[in-house]
């Protein structure tokens, strides 16, 4: 989801102005994703890099998360969502980890949506966390598979991500679901994330149904 900051720039106006109307397109894509029966939805709302930014800007960030999951968890909950935050949380306020269990434990039955939100989460550190618990429940060290690596991921027991959405005009992976995404199909938009719409979403799927998914094989039409 980016261009948060770059939206309030080109208006003139603080970042986490730009942060805020960032929200209203995640509560657009969510009911995108429920209107088009997508089924799991990742989106990336922290990174493990993202301390590196203002501390007034990290503050703000965190607060916002705090306040969203408040006045969210109602609407989230009658919607059939099911909740979950992947990433390192024990590094957040004692306040927010309370929030975030209460909100997983509440929602965890609920089965219309999967809603992963990454929450200090970093592709390398969760592949990383994944190895170092193998080995650390292994009373003895064999070789590892996929298989392995799998069950130690924040997204345990999820499938791999089919189709990659990132706004803003980059066009890489910012450390982002690296093991998930590794066929994924990847789909770029110059829009800034608060100006992220229907017909961007709608684009996007069209995009992933055209494309011929081959994992390594051949087309079928050759």
């Amino acid at each position: 989801m980016d261009g948060n900051g770059r939206w309030a720039k080109k208006k003139f106006l603080p970042r986490l102005v730009g942060h805020n109307k960032g929200l209203e397109s995640v509560r657009k894509i969510i009911e995108y994703c429920i209107k088009y029966n997508v089924k799991t939805l990742t989106i990336y709302a922290f990174s493990t890099e993202n301390w590196k930014r203002p501390i007034k800007e990290v503050d703000g960030l965190l607060k916002l998360f705090s306040e969203s999951i408040s006045k969210e968890s109602k609407k989230i909950h009658s919607n059939n969502i099911k909740l979950k935050f992947i990433g390192d949380t024990s590094l957040l306020t004692k306040a927010l980890q309370i929030k975030i269990k209460e909100i997983e434990k509440e929602t965890s039955r609920n089965k219309r949506l999967v809603l992963n939100v990454a929450l200090n989460y970093g592709g390398r550190l969760d592949i990383v966390n994944s190895v170092n618990t193998f080995y650390n429940n292994k009373k003895r060290i064999k070789k590892i598979t996929e298989k392995d690596i799998n069950s130690g991921l924040y997204t345990k027991g999820q499938s791999d991500v089919d189709l990659l959405i990132r706004t803003g005009g980059q066009q890489r992976m910012s450390n982002f679901l690296l093991w998930q995404s590794a066929y994924a199909e990847l789909f770029f938009s110059k829009k800034l994330w608060p100006d992220f719409d229907e017909k961007i979403f709608v684009n996007a799927l069209y995009f992933f149904q055209n494309t011929e998914r081959k994992f390594g094989s051949v087309s079928k039409s050759t």
